[in-house]
């Protein structure tokens, strides 16, 4: 389904929003927690998801579609990697971890499913 308007675009929406949780998150372990070095990694992937999904919505083709939707989902695994390393170190409780983490899971899977089924396209 193409979308006109890309505020329409359920993945869009998803990945902003998480985009939102991310600088929320950044700006609490650095205030409250003291962290700076791992948030700023965080931030700068966590971000990009979105970014990134935002220009394959605007490719050039099918091919360019799936490259930006695969730097996407490569940016959503380090985000996954530094929520993870934030929560075995201490900076996030269970609480908090669980919940991001989930989000973070569901694009993901999200995004591989699209890479996915344009892959199929292609070969048909």
């Amino acid at each position: 389904m193409a979308f006109t308007d890309i505020e329409q675009n359920p993945t869009y929406n998803k990945s902003l929003d998480f985009a939102v949780r991310i600088v929320r998150l950044c700006n609490y372990l650095q205030d409250d927690k003291h962290e700076y070095l791992m948030s700023k990694q965080l931030l700068r992937c966590g971000t990009s998801i979105g970014a990134n999904y935002s220009e394959a919505v605007g490719a050039e083709s099918n091919e360019d579609f799936i490259h930006k939707c695969s730097i996407s989902l490569k940016e959503s695994n380090e985000t996954k990697y530094w929520l993870t390393l934030l929560y075995k170190t201490g900076y996030l409780t269970d609480m908090e971890y669980n919940s991001v983490i989930g989000d973070c899971q569901e694009i993901r899977a999200i995004l591989a499913a699209i890479i996915q089924k344009c892959k199929q396209k292609q070969k048909s």
